[in-house]
């Protein structure tokens, strides 16, 4: 953040023009005049916590969407993948009374309701955890992002400089508002719990891929030398496997700085920056499962899903057509992202 606040104060360099020049002929080009920093405006600039902050609240913003599409893609999933509904039932839910949990079976109910593969008889007593389990583990991670949300609105709306100015008390008070600590934690755990959304999400591509319950090995509808889906769950897996790397947690490190003075740091900033990628690393996971789930889905016909999952799946046809021989599968997995980011849930 000191090398981004330089040119700010006409030192340092920037890139001008494919160019990289002196900030201070830049701003004389441009006639500008470097800002002139007040009492505790350095500290605005530099502190860590402001960078952690931002970082948190778009990653929680793009994390909350997210989790709802990971409700909305499993739903097509499980019906794709001929499931059963009582495991979504309020009574088992209504014992083990985890907010996340109850929100996220009552979420996939309503999705899937109306649906005719849901209701029809199952040749099955059990489902695989990842569609067993979708109300645990969706309901763990929302329960999560939900604490990261409290730390975050606390945060945008708190003081965090040093020293601290009470006028009406007469006090200047040197204290530690703006250790990073909060955030780094939150942010760790978000990132835990995103993470996760995105390694049930891969299991349920595996699983609609095996070969199993009237599906087509690899969903292809020539089968032969045609090897469909196989990749996009290869790109998945590999996303996955990234994302349990970055979720280790960065607030358990700490390094010394300033002579001693600054003995114990969050962190926090490493934890932003890898929250970030593991949400962006989400997204394409779950684009890759609502392709498969999509494909999944037309192996079903005649028979329908829910109006709610018919509606949706007939919108990502207009953007990403059924796959019947074999293609270069990344148009349609980068379509599958846009549609995620375009498509209002």
């Amino acid at each position: 953040m000191a090398h981004l606040s330089l040119p700010l104060l006409g030192l340092g360099e920037v890139n001008y023009k494919g160019e990289r020049m002196l900030s201070a002929e830049v701003l004389s080009l441009l006639g500008w005049q470097p800002i002139e920093l007040q009492s505790k405006e350095g500290l605005a600039l530099l502190n860590g916590t402001q960078f952690m902050g931002a970082y948190g609240v778009a990653c929680l913003l793009k994390a909350q969407r997210l989790s709802q599409w990971a409700d909305v893609i499993a739903a097509m999933s499980l019906d794709a993948f001929d499931g059963r509904p009582e495991p979504f039932l309020d009574a088992t839910h209504l014992v083990r009374a985890h907010k996340g949990q109850l929100q996220t079976a009552r979420a996939i109910s309503a999705i899937l309701n109306g649906s005719q593969l849901l209701a029809r008889p199952k040749q099955h007593v059990q489902d695989p955890y990842s569609f067993r389990c979708i109300p645990q583990v969706h309901g763990a991670s929302k329960d999560a992002i939900e604490y990261a949300e409290n730390v975050f609105t606390i945060e945008v709306n708190s003081v965090t400089d040093n020293p601290t100015l009470f006028p009406d008390e007469d006090l200047i008070i040197s204290a530690g508002n703006f250790h990073g600590q909060p955030l780094a934690l939150a942010l760790d755990h978000l990132a835990i719990a995103v993470a996760e959304l995105g390694s049930i999400s891969e299991r349920r591509t595996y699983q609609l891929i095996a070969g199993l319950r009237g599906l087509p090995p690899f969903l292809v509808s020539k089968p032969g030398l045609n090897s469909g889906f196989m990749i996009p769950q290869y790109s998945a897996a590999s996303i996955v496997s990234q994302n349990k790397q970055l979720a280790t947690p960065a607030s358990v490190d700490s390094i010394v700085s300033s002579n001693g003075q600054e003995d114990h740091v969050s962190m926090g900033a490493n934890a932003a920056v890898k929250a970030l990628k593991v949400v962006n690393n989400l997204e394409s996971i779950l684009a890759i499962e609502l392709c498969n789930a999509a494909q999944a889905l037309e192996f079903r016909r005649p028979m329908q899903s829910s109006p709610t999952i018919e509606k949706l799946h007939a919108e990502y046809r207009k953007t990403v057509a059924f796959v019947e021989e074999d293609r270069l599968m990344y148009p349609n997995l980068h379509s599958s992202i846009d549609f995620i980011r375009e498509y209002p849930l």
